[in-house]
């Protein structure tokens, strides 16, 4: 089942997609409602509204070897504040201050119920789906010294372009990012140090998640940068494309 969130006719929306139909989905409802209208009618927006996004760092192989860092013992957690949300084919605004902005694909994980203290084993029971993310980074604000400005600024989280519930194995999906039509990442989640089990289980040893709170699993090599004018592109097998543009914030 394809979950979304999105506006029409002034008002938003949660629905399930069916093809190319958009039915309504009521908060109390497990299953599509009256037709909403055609996928091509509605704008798509970010398909959950999450208060946490817990981040992994430093989570794929390929990446790890790439920067030449260590391998890590644990878990490498941060934050992206919600502001930062934002749907497919949304604007990610580059601050002018900014001297390198990044990309990164990535797999992002939607909780179905409240977690704490979930057993790695069984954190397919606290999923509610998978939808693809970019956890855009001013790499300059780094410097800082803790990552708030870097992570989170507004625009810095898009996802979507909505919720897949089945995706079969999400610890073999494809995931590929694109800039134009230039493939500038390309890996698989089979690449994770800490699978989704792992990861959930660690984060909420300490930190509950509830419905519709966002975990980011990490992201490929080939982490590079955005500059104004830039489509840039998420793809993973299974799930589907979250696409958005780069623009320029005036000082």
């Amino acid at each position: 089942m394809r979950i979304i969130r999105y506006s029409l006719d002034g008002r938003t929306g949660r629905g399930v997609l069916v093809g190319d139909v958009v039915h309504e989905l009521p908060e109390d409802a497990t299953g599509p409602g009256p037709v909403a209208g055609r996928l091509a009618d509605v704008t798509l927006l970010s398909p959950c509204d999450p208060r946490v996004i817990v981040c992994a760092g430093s989570n794929y192989a390929g990446q790890i070897a790439e920067k030449g860092r260590p391998w890590p013992e644990q878990p490498a957690l941060f934050l992206k504040a919600p502001n930062a949300v934002v749907g497919p084919e949304a604007e990610v605004v580059r601050p002018a201050e900014v001297r390198r902005l990044e990309y990164e694909g990535e797999l992002a994980v939607v909780i179905g119920r409240t977690a704490r203290q979930v057993p790695a084993e069984r954190a397919a029971d606290f999923v509610l789906g998978y939808t693809c993310a970019n956890d855009v980074t001013a790499h300059d604000w780094r410097a800082d010294g803790q990552w708030i400005r870097a992570k989170s600024a507004d625009t810095f989280c898009p996802l979507g372009p909505w919720i897949e519930t089945d995706v079969g194995d999400p610890s073999a999906l494809r995931v590929t990012t694109r800039l134009g039509s230039r493939v500038v990442q390309k890996g698989s989640t089979s690449e994770m140090v800490f699978g989704i089990g792992e990861l959930l289980a660690f984060v909420t040893r300490w930190i509950t998640l509830a419905p519709g709170d966002v975990l980011l699993t990490g992201s490929p090599a080939g982490v590079g940068e955005l500059v104004p004018g830039d489509v840039v592109e998420v793809e993973i097998s299974g799930i589907g494309t979250l696409r958005n543009t780069v623009t320029r914030r005036a000082q």
